[in-house]
């Protein structure tokens, strides 16, 4: 696979992620919620931090990490052009280029979010305002897709959460992390294909894509 390949897949998931976020951002209110299904919701959240909103503490926490995603994606970037430089198998290189077009989906929002909207906190916000909620690199990630499959409660006989309710499955998130979960799976489930070594005529074959 070349790297003009890769080039496109992650066009194309920076074009979805970016589109679905600025709709979300200028036509959802911060906690609106539309019912696709029962089990498939489009509820408008904003994450300050990593993954299930877990945060850097301290005051420049925040900072610390856009900064720590920025050179994140830079290696991951270095990673996918060494991969096509040694013509790695297809299934290195697209999980190589699902986890960059996520992560750098997911920059895009620390970056640049904060500056180019305004607060969505009771209100539209407004692309490109005068009234920008944060400063530069202190923005936080759109996430919009729930999918609430089950809902019940636990056991009564279980301890410290008996009875309490529970959702199955209760994580919010976008596009960029649906990429990023994706490349990741690729890499556990066909490891040994992802990181098999090519015979010289495959990667001659390849080279010539």
């Amino acid at each position: 696979m070349s790297l003009r390949n890769s080039i496109l897949i992650i066009a194309i998931i920076l074009l979805i992620d970016q589109f679905s976020k600025i709709y979300i951002k200028t036509n959802f209110i911060l906690g609106d919620e539309y019912k696709v299904y029962d089990w498939f919701k489009i509820y408008f959240i904003e994450n300050d931090g990593m993954a299930w909103g877990t945060k850097i503490p301290g005051t420049h926490g925040k900072l610390i990490l856009t900064i720590f995603r920025l050179l994140a994606i830079t290696g991951i970037g270095y990673w996918l052009y060494d991969a096509s430089t040694k013509h790695s198998s297809r299934y290195l290189m697209v999980a190589i280029s699902l986890i960059f077009a996520g992560a750098v989906g997911n920059i895009i929002d620390s970056v640049f979010y904060g500056q180019l909207f305004s607060d969505s906190h009771h209100q539209l916000a407004e692309m490109f305002t005068d009234k920008p909620y944060q400063k530069w690199f202190h923005g936080e990630v759109v996430d919009m897709l729930y999918f609430p499959i089950f809902e019940g409660h636990f056991p009564d006989w279980m301890p410290i959460w008996g009875g309490q309710p529970f959702k199955f499955f209760n994580a919010i998130f976008n596009v960029a992390d649906v990429a990023i979960s994706t490349g990741v799976g690729i890499l556990i489930v066909f490891n040994k294909k992802a990181f098999a070594k090519k015979t010289v005529i495959e990667s001659y074959k390849e080279s010539k894509e």
